[in-house]
Protein backbone atom coordinates (compact mmCIF):
# COMPACT_ATOMS: atom_id res chain seq x y z
CA UNK A 1 0.00 0.00 0.00
CA UNK A 2 1.28 3.42 -0.93
CA UNK A 3 1.94 5.92 1.87
CA UNK A 4 0.64 8.75 -0.31
CA UNK A 5 -2.49 10.40 1.04
CA UNK A 6 -5.13 11.84 -1.29
CA UNK A 7 -6.85 15.00 -0.15
CA UNK A 8 -10.58 15.15 -0.79
CA UNK A 9 -13.44 17.39 0.28
CA UNK A 10 -15.60 14.51 1.46
CA UNK A 11 -15.50 10.75 1.94
CA UNK A 12 -18.59 8.54 2.03
CA UNK A 13 -18.20 5.00 3.34
CA UNK A 14 -20.96 2.80 1.96
CA UNK A 15 -23.23 3.21 -1.06
CA UNK A 16 -26.62 2.87 0.59
CA UNK A 17 -29.66 4.97 -0.19
CA UNK A 18 -28.39 7.91 1.85
CA UNK A 19 -24.73 7.81 0.89
CA UNK A 20 -25.10 7.77 -2.87
CA UNK A 21 -27.26 10.91 -3.30
CA UNK A 22 -25.11 12.75 -0.77
CA UNK A 23 -21.93 11.85 -2.66
CA UNK A 24 -23.51 12.84 -5.97
CA UNK A 25 -24.79 16.20 -4.74
CA UNK A 26 -21.46 17.11 -3.15
CA UNK A 27 -19.61 16.16 -6.34
CA UNK A 28 -21.99 18.23 -8.47
CA UNK A 29 -21.00 21.23 -6.36
CA UNK A 30 -17.47 20.76 -7.58
CA UNK A 31 -16.19 19.00 -4.49
CA UNK A 32 -13.78 16.08 -4.71
CA UNK A 33 -15.68 13.10 -3.28
CA UNK A 34 -14.42 9.56 -2.67
CA UNK A 35 -16.86 6.72 -2.00
CA UNK A 36 -15.72 3.40 -0.54
CA UNK A 37 -17.87 0.32 -1.15
CA UNK A 38 -16.72 -3.23 -0.36
CA UNK A 39 -19.75 -4.94 -1.92
CA UNK A 40 -22.23 -4.24 -4.68
CA UNK A 41 -23.25 -0.64 -5.25
CA UNK A 42 -26.62 0.17 -3.75
CA UNK A 43 -26.31 -1.22 -0.26
CA UNK A 44 -28.93 -3.48 1.26
CA UNK A 45 -31.99 -1.86 -0.34
CA UNK A 46 -31.04 -2.54 -3.94
CA UNK A 47 -29.09 -5.76 -3.50
CA UNK A 48 -30.83 -7.81 -0.81
CA UNK A 49 -33.58 -5.66 0.63
CA UNK A 50 -36.38 -3.60 -0.87
CA UNK A 51 -35.69 -4.05 -4.57
CA UNK A 52 -35.31 -7.84 -4.95
CA UNK A 53 -37.69 -8.66 -2.10
CA UNK A 54 -40.55 -6.61 -3.53
CA UNK A 55 -39.89 -7.99 -7.02
CA UNK A 56 -40.10 -11.46 -5.46
CA UNK A 57 -43.23 -10.59 -3.50
CA UNK A 58 -44.91 -9.18 -6.60
CA UNK A 59 -44.98 -12.73 -7.96
CA UNK A 60 -45.64 -14.43 -4.63
CA UNK A 61 -48.56 -12.18 -3.72
CA UNK A 62 -49.92 -12.51 -7.25
CA UNK A 63 -50.04 -16.26 -6.71
CA UNK A 64 -51.53 -15.91 -3.24
CA UNK A 65 -54.25 -13.54 -4.38
CA UNK A 66 -55.16 -15.86 -7.24
CA UNK A 67 -55.67 -18.75 -4.84
CA UNK A 68 -57.67 -16.64 -2.37
CA UNK A 69 -59.91 -15.44 -5.20
CA UNK A 70 -61.87 -18.67 -4.77
CA UNK A 71 -63.86 -16.81 -2.10
CA UNK A 72 -64.97 -14.42 -4.87
CA UNK A 73 -66.09 -17.28 -7.10
CA UNK A 74 -62.88 -17.32 -9.13
CA UNK A 75 -61.09 -20.66 -9.05
CA UNK A 76 -57.61 -20.79 -10.55
CA UNK A 77 -54.84 -23.30 -10.85
CA UNK A 78 -51.64 -21.46 -9.96
CA UNK A 79 -48.28 -22.57 -11.34
CA UNK A 80 -45.33 -20.53 -10.02
CA UNK A 81 -42.18 -20.65 -12.15
CA UNK A 82 -39.85 -20.04 -9.20
CA UNK A 83 -36.59 -19.92 -11.22
CA UNK A 84 -38.14 -17.26 -13.46
CA UNK A 85 -39.41 -15.31 -10.45
CA UNK A 86 -35.95 -15.19 -8.90
CA UNK A 87 -34.23 -14.47 -12.20
CA UNK A 88 -36.50 -11.45 -12.64
CA UNK A 89 -35.70 -10.22 -9.12
CA UNK A 90 -31.98 -10.50 -9.81
CA UNK A 91 -32.33 -8.75 -13.17
CA UNK A 92 -34.09 -5.78 -11.59
CA UNK A 93 -31.51 -5.71 -8.79
CA UNK A 94 -28.64 -5.68 -11.27
CA UNK A 95 -30.27 -2.97 -13.37
CA UNK A 96 -30.75 -0.70 -10.36
CA UNK A 97 -27.16 -1.24 -9.21
CA UNK A 98 -25.84 -0.46 -12.70
CA UNK A 99 -27.89 2.73 -12.80
CA UNK A 100 -26.23 3.85 -9.55
CA UNK A 101 -22.78 3.24 -11.01
CA UNK A 102 -23.57 5.50 -13.97
CA UNK A 103 -25.02 8.17 -11.68
CA UNK A 104 -21.88 8.25 -9.54
CA UNK A 105 -19.57 8.22 -12.55
CA UNK A 106 -21.48 11.02 -14.27
CA UNK A 107 -21.19 13.16 -11.13
CA UNK A 108 -17.45 12.56 -10.91
CA UNK A 109 -17.43 10.59 -7.66
CA UNK A 110 -14.31 8.43 -7.25
CA UNK A 111 -15.38 4.89 -6.35
CA UNK A 112 -13.01 2.66 -4.39
CA UNK A 113 -14.17 -0.96 -4.38
CA UNK A 114 -12.76 -2.01 -1.04
CA UNK A 115 -13.45 -2.24 2.64
CA UNK A 116 -12.51 1.00 4.38
CA UNK A 117 -11.08 1.68 7.83
CA UNK A 118 -10.16 4.77 9.80
CA UNK A 119 -6.49 5.50 10.35
CA UNK A 120 -7.17 8.81 12.10
CA UNK A 121 -10.01 11.23 12.89
CA UNK A 122 -10.29 12.39 9.28
CA UNK A 123 -8.41 9.74 7.36
CA UNK A 124 -9.75 6.59 5.70
CA UNK A 125 -7.91 3.89 3.81
CA UNK A 126 -8.91 0.86 1.79
CA UNK A 127 -7.89 -0.93 -1.39
CA UNK A 128 -4.49 0.73 -1.38
CA UNK A 129 -6.05 4.18 -1.27
CA UNK A 130 -5.61 6.62 1.62
CA UNK A 131 -7.90 9.63 1.74
CA UNK A 132 -8.00 12.59 4.09
CA UNK A 133 -11.08 14.81 4.18
CA UNK A 134 -12.77 17.34 6.49
CA UNK A 135 -16.10 15.59 5.99
CA UNK A 136 -16.52 11.83 6.42
CA UNK A 137 -19.92 10.14 6.32
CA UNK A 138 -20.42 6.60 7.60
CA UNK A 139 -23.21 4.84 5.68
CA UNK A 140 -22.25 1.19 6.09
CA UNK A 141 -25.65 -0.14 7.15
CA UNK A 142 -26.35 -3.42 8.90
CA UNK A 143 -26.23 -7.12 8.12
CA UNK A 144 -28.02 -10.20 9.38
CA UNK A 145 -27.33 -11.09 13.00
CA UNK A 146 -26.32 -14.73 13.30
CA UNK A 147 -27.15 -16.29 16.68
CA UNK A 148 -24.74 -18.64 18.38
CA UNK A 149 -27.14 -21.56 18.09
CA UNK A 150 -25.20 -24.83 18.49
CA UNK A 151 -24.63 -26.49 15.13
CA UNK A 152 -25.71 -23.50 13.03
CA UNK A 153 -22.26 -22.27 12.06
CA UNK A 154 -20.91 -23.95 8.95
CA UNK A 155 -24.30 -25.02 7.61
CA UNK A 156 -25.67 -23.60 4.33
CA UNK A 157 -28.36 -21.51 6.00
CA UNK A 158 -29.78 -18.50 4.19
CA UNK A 159 -30.02 -14.85 5.19
CA UNK A 160 -31.60 -12.06 3.21
CA UNK A 161 -28.12 -11.42 1.74
CA UNK A 162 -28.08 -14.67 -0.28
CA UNK A 163 -31.78 -15.56 -0.34
CA UNK A 164 -32.14 -14.10 -3.83
CA UNK A 165 -29.47 -16.43 -5.19
CA UNK A 166 -31.97 -19.30 -4.90
CA UNK A 167 -32.70 -20.93 -8.25
CA UNK A 168 -35.07 -23.65 -7.06
CA UNK A 169 -37.95 -23.56 -4.57
CA UNK A 170 -37.21 -25.58 -1.42
CA UNK A 171 -40.15 -27.83 -0.62
CA UNK A 172 -39.92 -26.99 3.09
CA UNK A 173 -38.38 -23.99 4.85
CA UNK A 174 -37.79 -23.19 8.51
CA UNK A 175 -37.56 -19.48 9.26
CA UNK A 176 -35.85 -18.34 12.44
CA UNK A 177 -37.42 -14.96 13.20
CA UNK A 178 -40.93 -13.50 13.16
CA UNK A 179 -39.98 -9.95 12.23
CA UNK A 180 -40.69 -8.23 8.95
CA UNK A 181 -37.86 -9.88 6.98
CA UNK A 182 -38.70 -13.41 8.10
CA UNK A 183 -42.43 -12.90 7.58
CA UNK A 184 -42.19 -11.23 4.18
CA UNK A 185 -39.83 -13.81 2.73
CA UNK A 186 -41.53 -16.66 4.57
CA UNK A 187 -44.99 -15.77 3.32
CA UNK A 188 -43.55 -15.26 -0.15
CA UNK A 189 -42.12 -18.78 -0.12
CA UNK A 190 -45.41 -20.18 1.16
CA UNK A 191 -47.33 -18.47 -1.61
CA UNK A 192 -44.86 -19.88 -4.13
CA UNK A 193 -45.68 -23.38 -2.85
CA UNK A 194 -43.24 -24.17 -0.04
CA UNK A 195 -44.16 -25.53 3.38
CA UNK A 196 -43.05 -22.82 5.82
CA UNK A 197 -42.55 -22.86 9.59
CA UNK A 198 -41.89 -19.59 11.45
CA UNK A 199 -39.95 -19.97 14.73
CA UNK A 200 -39.86 -17.02 17.11
CA UNK A 201 -39.22 -16.72 20.83
CA UNK A 202 -41.87 -14.04 21.21
CA UNK A 203 -45.49 -15.03 21.85
CA UNK A 204 -46.62 -13.31 18.63
CA UNK A 205 -45.25 -12.19 15.28
CA UNK A 206 -44.13 -8.57 14.88
CA UNK A 207 -43.79 -8.41 18.64
CA UNK A 208 -43.09 -4.66 18.60
CA UNK A 209 -46.48 -3.88 17.09
CA UNK A 210 -49.83 -3.76 18.87
CA UNK A 211 -51.12 -7.21 19.89
CA UNK A 212 -54.26 -7.09 17.75
CA UNK A 213 -52.19 -6.05 14.72
CA UNK A 214 -50.08 -9.18 15.22
CA UNK A 215 -53.22 -11.27 15.64
CA UNK A 216 -54.72 -10.08 12.35
CA UNK A 217 -51.48 -10.75 10.49
CA UNK A 218 -51.24 -14.22 12.02
CA UNK A 219 -54.67 -15.03 10.57
CA UNK A 220 -53.41 -14.08 7.13
CA UNK A 221 -50.24 -16.15 7.48
CA UNK A 222 -52.19 -19.20 8.60
CA UNK A 223 -54.57 -18.78 5.66
CA UNK A 224 -51.52 -19.36 3.45
CA UNK A 225 -50.82 -22.63 5.26
CA UNK A 226 -47.89 -21.34 7.31
CA UNK A 227 -47.10 -22.91 10.68
CA UNK A 228 -46.30 -20.46 13.48
CA UNK A 229 -44.13 -21.85 16.27
CA UNK A 230 -44.30 -18.90 18.65
CA UNK A 231 -42.71 -18.73 22.09
CA UNK A 232 -40.19 -21.23 20.77
CA UNK A 233 -36.48 -21.03 19.97
CA UNK A 234 -34.12 -23.33 18.12
CA UNK A 235 -31.61 -24.66 20.63
CA UNK A 236 -29.68 -26.82 18.15
CA UNK A 237 -29.27 -27.10 14.38
CA UNK A 238 -27.84 -29.92 12.29
CA UNK A 239 -27.42 -30.34 8.55
CA UNK A 240 -27.05 -33.51 6.53
CA UNK A 241 -28.22 -35.44 3.51
CA UNK A 242 -31.86 -34.91 4.51
CA UNK A 243 -31.45 -31.17 4.92
CA UNK A 244 -31.78 -29.26 8.17
CA UNK A 245 -32.85 -30.66 11.51
CA UNK A 246 -33.77 -28.24 14.29
CA UNK A 247 -34.33 -29.04 17.94
CA UNK A 248 -36.63 -26.55 19.65
CA UNK A 249 -36.42 -25.51 23.28
CA UNK A 250 -39.48 -27.62 24.14
CA UNK A 251 -37.84 -30.74 22.72
CA UNK A 252 -39.78 -30.79 19.44
CA UNK A 253 -37.86 -31.52 16.25
CA UNK A 254 -38.35 -29.89 12.88
CA UNK A 255 -36.93 -30.96 9.51
CA UNK A 256 -36.63 -28.59 6.56
CA UNK A 257 -34.89 -28.46 3.21
CA UNK A 258 -33.80 -24.88 3.80
CA UNK A 259 -33.24 -22.63 6.79
CA UNK A 260 -33.64 -18.84 6.68
CA UNK A 261 -32.10 -16.90 9.59
CA UNK A 262 -33.79 -13.55 10.18
CA UNK A 263 -33.55 -12.90 13.92
CA UNK A 264 -32.24 -9.35 13.80
CA UNK A 265 -29.59 -7.02 12.43
CA UNK A 266 -26.09 -6.05 13.47
CA UNK A 267 -24.22 -2.85 12.49
CA UNK A 268 -21.43 -3.01 9.92
CA UNK A 269 -18.82 -1.29 12.07
CA UNK A 270 -16.49 -4.17 12.97
CA UNK A 271 -14.01 -3.44 10.16
CA UNK A 272 -14.19 0.37 10.33
CA UNK A 273 -11.60 0.73 13.13
CA UNK A 274 -13.68 3.52 14.63
CA UNK A 275 -11.45 3.60 17.70
CA UNK A 276 -8.57 4.81 15.50
CA UNK A 277 -10.61 7.93 14.78
CA UNK A 278 -12.17 8.33 18.22
CA UNK A 279 -15.64 7.61 16.84
CA UNK A 280 -17.71 6.28 19.72
CA UNK A 281 -19.92 3.20 19.30
CA UNK A 282 -22.74 2.19 21.60
CA UNK A 283 -22.68 -1.19 23.42
CA UNK A 284 -24.29 -2.91 20.41
CA UNK A 285 -21.76 -1.51 17.96
CA UNK A 286 -23.92 1.22 16.41
CA UNK A 287 -22.33 4.61 15.73
CA UNK A 288 -23.38 7.17 18.32
CA UNK A 289 -24.69 10.40 16.79
CA UNK A 290 -26.46 13.56 17.93
CA UNK A 291 -29.61 15.03 16.40
CA UNK A 292 -27.47 16.53 13.62
CA UNK A 293 -25.95 13.17 12.66
CA UNK A 294 -22.53 14.13 14.01
CA UNK A 295 -20.47 11.48 15.76
CA UNK A 296 -18.12 12.11 18.68
CA UNK A 297 -15.63 13.51 16.13
CA UNK A 298 -16.51 16.90 14.57
CA UNK A 299 -16.90 16.58 10.82
CA UNK A 300 -17.53 12.83 10.97
CA UNK A 301 -21.17 11.91 10.47
CA UNK A 302 -23.25 8.74 10.30
CA UNK A 303 -26.59 8.18 8.59
CA UNK A 304 -28.95 5.26 8.15
CA UNK A 305 -29.26 2.15 10.27
CA UNK A 306 -25.56 1.95 11.15
CA UNK A 307 -26.34 4.88 13.45
CA UNK A 308 -29.24 3.07 15.07
CA UNK A 309 -31.80 4.78 12.87
CA UNK A 310 -34.90 2.78 11.85
CA UNK A 311 -33.81 0.28 9.22
CA UNK A 312 -35.85 1.62 6.32
CA UNK A 313 -34.66 3.01 3.00
CA UNK A 314 -36.86 6.09 3.24
CA UNK A 315 -35.31 6.93 6.62
CA UNK A 316 -31.78 6.67 5.22
CA UNK A 317 -32.73 8.82 2.24
CA UNK A 318 -34.30 11.41 4.52
CA UNK A 319 -31.13 11.33 6.64
CA UNK A 320 -29.23 12.38 3.51
CA UNK A 321 -31.61 15.29 2.94
CA UNK A 322 -31.22 16.49 6.51
CA UNK A 323 -27.44 16.13 6.56
CA UNK A 324 -27.25 17.92 3.20
CA UNK A 325 -29.23 20.79 4.70
CA UNK A 326 -27.03 20.90 7.81
CA UNK A 327 -23.83 20.96 5.75
CA UNK A 328 -25.22 24.02 3.98
CA UNK A 329 -26.20 25.93 7.10
CA UNK A 330 -29.70 24.50 7.50
CA UNK A 331 -31.46 23.61 10.73
CA UNK A 332 -32.99 20.23 9.95
CA UNK A 333 -32.47 17.34 12.36
CA UNK A 334 -33.12 13.64 12.41
CA UNK A 335 -36.20 14.24 14.57
CA UNK A 336 -38.14 16.69 12.39
CA UNK A 337 -40.22 14.12 10.55
CA UNK A 338 -43.18 11.81 10.92
CA UNK A 339 -41.91 8.25 10.85
CA UNK A 340 -44.02 5.75 8.93
CA UNK A 341 -43.36 2.24 7.70
CA UNK A 342 -45.10 -0.95 6.60
CA UNK A 343 -44.51 -4.67 6.38
CA UNK A 344 -45.15 -6.01 2.89
CA UNK A 345 -46.99 -9.07 4.07
CA UNK A 346 -50.66 -9.71 3.36
CA UNK A 347 -52.35 -8.17 5.16
CA UNK A 348 -49.89 -5.29 5.45
CA UNK A 349 -49.21 -3.73 8.84
CA UNK A 350 -48.60 0.00 8.43
CA UNK A 351 -47.67 2.49 11.11
CA UNK A 352 -47.31 6.26 11.39
CA UNK A 353 -46.33 8.14 14.53
CA UNK A 354 -47.31 6.82 17.96
CA UNK A 355 -49.51 4.02 19.22
CA UNK A 356 -51.88 4.78 22.08
CA UNK A 357 -49.60 3.12 24.64
CA UNK A 358 -46.57 5.04 23.33
CA UNK A 359 -48.45 8.31 23.55
CA UNK A 360 -49.62 7.57 27.08
CA UNK A 361 -46.10 6.64 28.15
CA UNK A 362 -45.05 10.15 27.11
CA UNK A 363 -47.73 11.65 29.28
CA UNK A 364 -49.86 12.82 26.38
CA UNK A 365 -53.66 13.06 26.83
CA UNK A 366 -54.33 10.56 24.07
CA UNK A 367 -57.27 8.51 22.94
CA UNK A 368 -57.81 6.10 20.05
CA UNK A 369 -60.62 4.84 17.85
CA UNK A 370 -60.69 1.70 15.71
CA UNK A 371 -62.64 0.78 12.57
CA UNK A 372 -62.53 -2.84 11.45
CA UNK A 373 -62.09 -3.69 7.80
CA UNK A 374 -65.32 -5.66 7.68
CA UNK A 375 -67.10 -2.33 8.14
CA UNK A 376 -65.53 -0.84 4.99
CA UNK A 377 -67.48 -1.23 1.75
CA UNK A 378 -64.45 -1.68 -0.51
CA UNK A 379 -62.97 -4.32 1.79
CA UNK A 380 -66.22 -6.31 1.78
CA UNK A 381 -66.60 -6.01 -1.99
CA UNK A 382 -63.06 -7.16 -2.67
CA UNK A 383 -62.90 -9.83 0.02
CA UNK A 384 -60.31 -8.07 2.18
CA UNK A 385 -62.10 -8.04 5.52
CA UNK A 386 -59.00 -8.93 7.54
CA UNK A 387 -57.56 -6.04 9.56
CA UNK A 388 -58.51 -2.67 11.02
CA UNK A 389 -57.69 1.05 10.95
CA UNK A 390 -56.80 2.82 14.20
CA UNK A 391 -56.27 6.54 14.82
CA UNK A 392 -54.56 8.06 17.88
CA UNK A 393 -55.18 11.72 18.71
CA UNK A 394 -54.34 14.27 21.37
CA UNK A 395 -57.53 15.10 23.26
CA UNK A 396 -56.47 18.66 24.00
CA UNK A 397 -54.94 19.84 20.72
CA UNK A 398 -56.97 17.39 18.61
CA UNK A 399 -53.87 16.76 16.51
CA UNK A 400 -53.25 13.31 15.07
CA UNK A 401 -50.51 11.51 16.99
CA UNK A 402 -50.38 8.29 15.01
CA UNK A 403 -52.15 5.46 13.26
CA UNK A 404 -51.98 1.70 12.88
CA UNK A 405 -53.49 0.34 9.68
CA UNK A 406 -53.76 -3.39 9.08
CA UNK A 407 -55.17 -4.53 5.77
CA UNK A 408 -54.81 -4.76 2.04
CA UNK A 409 -52.27 -2.17 0.76
CA UNK A 410 -52.34 -0.40 4.13
CA UNK A 411 -48.88 0.94 3.31
CA UNK A 412 -50.42 3.10 0.58
CA UNK A 413 -53.37 4.33 2.66
CA UNK A 414 -51.18 5.39 5.62
CA UNK A 415 -49.64 8.22 3.59
CA UNK A 416 -52.85 10.22 4.02
CA UNK A 417 -52.25 10.12 7.78
CA UNK A 418 -48.60 11.13 7.32
CA UNK A 419 -49.66 14.17 5.29
CA UNK A 420 -52.11 15.29 7.98
CA UNK A 421 -49.48 14.86 10.69
CA UNK A 422 -46.83 16.77 8.75
CA UNK A 423 -49.33 19.58 8.16
CA UNK A 424 -50.24 19.64 11.85
CA UNK A 425 -53.92 19.38 11.05
CA UNK A 426 -56.45 18.07 13.55
CA UNK A 427 -58.60 14.99 13.24
CA UNK A 428 -61.50 17.32 12.44
CA UNK A 429 -59.87 18.15 9.09
CA UNK A 430 -59.86 14.46 8.30
CA UNK A 431 -63.45 14.21 9.58
CA UNK A 432 -64.74 16.81 7.12
CA UNK A 433 -62.68 15.52 4.19
CA UNK A 434 -64.65 13.94 1.34
CA UNK A 435 -62.86 10.79 0.15
CA UNK A 436 -63.82 8.81 -2.92
CA UNK A 437 -66.31 5.95 -2.65
CA UNK A 438 -65.67 3.06 -2.70
CA UNK A 439 -62.00 3.14 -1.73
CA UNK A 440 -59.96 2.01 1.26
CA UNK A 441 -59.01 5.63 1.88
CA UNK A 442 -62.71 6.46 2.23
CA UNK A 443 -62.57 4.77 5.63
CA UNK A 444 -60.22 7.38 7.10
CA UNK A 445 -62.83 10.15 7.50
CA UNK A 446 -65.22 7.50 8.85
CA UNK A 447 -62.54 6.55 11.36
CA UNK A 448 -62.09 10.16 12.44
CA UNK A 449 -65.85 10.58 12.86
CA UNK A 450 -65.81 7.90 15.53
CA UNK A 451 -64.06 10.43 17.75
CA UNK A 452 -67.28 12.42 17.93
CA UNK A 453 -68.88 9.64 19.95
CA UNK A 454 -65.79 8.06 21.55
CA UNK A 455 -65.63 8.30 25.37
Amino acid sequence: MSDAVTNADAVVVGSGQGGVPLAVELAREGKRVVLFERGRLGGSCINYGCTPSKAFLAAAHGAGRARLAAALGVRATVDVDFPAVMQRARRIRDQFSGDLKKRLDDAGVQIVKASAAFTGPHQIEGGGVKVQAPIIVINTGTSAFIPETPGLSGTPFLTNADFFDLTALPSSVAVMGGGYIGLELGQGLARCGASVHIIDGNPRVLAREEPDASAELEKGLKADGMTLLLGRRAKAVAYGADGFSLVLDNGDRLRADALLVAVGRTPNTRDLACDAAGVVLDPRGYVTIDARFQTSVPGVYAIGDVAGQPAFTHVSWEDYRRLWSLLHGGERTRDDRVLAYTTFTEPQVARAGLTLSEAESRGLPARAVTLHMDSIARAIEWGHELGFYRLVVDEESEKILGATLVGYEAGEVVHAIVAHMEAGSSWRVLDRSVHIHPTYGEALPSLARLLESAP
